[in-house]
């Protein structure tokens, strides 16, 4: 069975075509909610309730674009709003910075998706949505800012800021690697 397939059998919310849905996309979707999410577990959460929305909105996939970029959007939408209803966004006068990309010479042997991954989980949380969204998911400021309701300026000194305190960890993993 292809996709457009079981997507017209999920659309009659067929079990098993959304069990074949779900096993096809879940890990890759995963990664996704691991981006946007503090641990594991509230990544798992969030898989399992966009994985709730897609099926519940999948009528409305009119096979415009990709399939996978179309729910890609609703993990996304989903991790961001579990972002403000655990901690509302506050709107804070924040100075605006130049978007300055804070280089750093990367030795790619030193460095694994885990330690990364871990290090960008580290993040204050709206670091964190601004840095992925930005950096891993090309979002502009100006679609960040409708999203995460702040200012344009907001989002490139959240990102500004997160590139600092990444820069900061890696060159201290870096250094303890030395002394080892």
């Amino acid at each position: 069975m292809n996709l457009k397939e079981l997507i017209q059998k999920c659309c009659q919310n067929d079990i098993k075509a959304q069990a074949k849905v779900y096993q096809l996309f879940a890990k890759k979707l995963f990664g996704v909610c691991l981006k946007y999410s503090k641990n594991y577990e509230d990544a798992e959460d969030t898989l399992q309730d966009s994985f709730l929305i897609i099926f519940k909105k999948i009528k409305k996939y009119k096979g415009n674009g990709s399939f996978e970029g179309w729910m890609k959007r609703i993990v996304i939408n989903e991790a961001v709003q579990k972002y403000r209803k655990k901690s509302p966004l506050r709107i804070v006068k924040e100075e605006i910075i130049e978007d300055v990309e804070d280089e750093i010479m990367v030795n790619e042997s030193s460095l694994n998706v885990d330690f990364l991954l871990n290090i960008i989980q580290q993040l204050p949380d709206r670091y964190r949505l601004v840095f992925n969204l930005y950096v891993l998911d090309n979002f502009s400021h100006k679609e960040i800012a409708k999203l995460l309701e702040i200012s344009e300026g907001t989002s490139k000194s959240n990102l500004s800021r997160a590139r600092k305190l990444l820069k900061q960890k890696i060159e201290k993993h870096y250094q303890k690697q030395k002394e080892a």
